[in-house]
């Protein structure tokens, strides 16, 4: 059975630090690309950040570059999402989901798309207070 498998949300205050995790299991996880997305109340769900399993390389969406950190550790085939300094806009719902992968990181559109995804996780709400 296919689970992916979101911890490490909570409430912060802005300014603060969050570390998700995403576990995978019951497919090979280093032939598949690993994504954060997010979906705050009344909006679509957009992506955050993305890492191949297959190479190490990343993407990240403009709105979280150079706070968020995405990483992967294969042998436990797990993907966390380190968040720093945290802003109210980030307050959502994030998920991981899972693609196969053409060996690379995803940008959010065509093959890496919300409905590309092959696998998705139940989600880890974060909120950040002022």
């Amino acid at each position: 059975e296919v689970q992916l498998v979101e911890s490490g949300g909570g409430l912060v205050q802005a300014g603060g630090s969050l570390r998700l995790s995403c576990a995978a299991s019951g497919f090979t996880f280093d032939d598949y690309a690993i994504g954060w997305f997010r979906q705050a109340p009344g909006k679509e769900r957009e992506g955050v950040s993305s890492i191949s399993a297959t190479d190490g390389s990343t993407y990240y969406a403009d709105s979280v570059k150079g706070r968020f950190t995405i990483s992967s550790d294969n042998a436990k085939n797990t993907v966390y999402l380190q968040m720093n300094s945290l802003k109210l806009e980030d307050t959502a719902v994030y998920y991981c989901a899972a693609v196969r992968s053409y060996g690379i990181a995803f940008d959010f559109t065509g093959w890496g798309s919300v409905g590309a995804m092959d696998y998705w996780g139940k989600g880890t709400l974060v909120t950040v207070s002022s």
